[in-house]
């Protein structure tokens, strides 16, 4: 049984998504960051001192874990699933998550900011990110031409990957122009266990389609 602290965002759905996908049991604790800024609690701060969701804690063993990246590659060791076995291909599917932990989290995270959330702050950050944020759906698209799924098989890399870019409305992102990756987009958005965990911790709203 996996203990879960979350929130509505890509971060905490990567963590659901792949929880179903498994077949873990988990109990699913809301971590409201937002008006009850549940993330400062001391107790939730025990398992999180970057006060981020998502969090684990696995009452198998007593495990805590914070940072998504981390609970990816944790879970699938633990379930031996959605890790390639080739190792060429294992070092392609961590690569891959790197890619989106360092470089579209970040950068999509800065276009919600400037783009959605405060569009007058900075007409110079708005532009930036978005244009870094459409530089890296090129290069995912890209990768998405010669590969079914990120890493060759469905896998981890494809579970962090998706839920950042189901926020391409916030991106002001067109996917029609990104054809690989719509259709990546949307065979993995139709997955019975990926629509379960984007409503994780609740309902906030449709999954968006191009």
């Amino acid at each position: 049984m996996i203990d879960l602290y979350t929130w509505t965002t890509p971060n905490g759905r990567k963590v659901s998504i792949m929880l179903e996908e498994c077949g873990i049991p988990y109990t699913t604790h809301a971590i409201d960051i937002t008006g009850n800024k549940d993330q400062f609690e001391p107790d939730f701060l025990k398992i999180s001192p970057n006060n981020k969701i998502p969090a684990i804690v696995d009452q198998d063993n007593g495990t805590t874990l914070m940072e998504s990246g981390a609970i990816l590659l944790y879970l699938a060791e633990k379930s031996g699933q959605f890790m390639p076995a080739d190792p060429a291909r294992r070092w392609q599917a961590i690569e891959w998550l790197m890619w989106q932990m360092g470089g579209l989290g970040p950068m999509a995270g800065q276009t919600h900011h400037f783009v959605k959330f405060n569009p007058d702050a900075s007409a110079y950050a708005a532009e930036r990110f978005t244009a870094e944020t459409r530089r890296l759906y090129g290069v995912l698209d890209k990768q998405l031409a010669s590969n079914e799924y990120i890493a060759g098989d469905y896998s981890i890399a494809d579970m962090a990957v998706w839920p950042w870019i189901s926020r391409f409305e916030w991106q002001t992102m067109d996917l029609k122009s990104f054809v690989n990756l719509k259709r990546w987009y949307t065979a993995i958005a139709e997955r019975p266990a990926v629509q379960k965990g984007y409503h994780v911790p609740k309902f906030t709203a449709d999954i968006p389609m191009p």
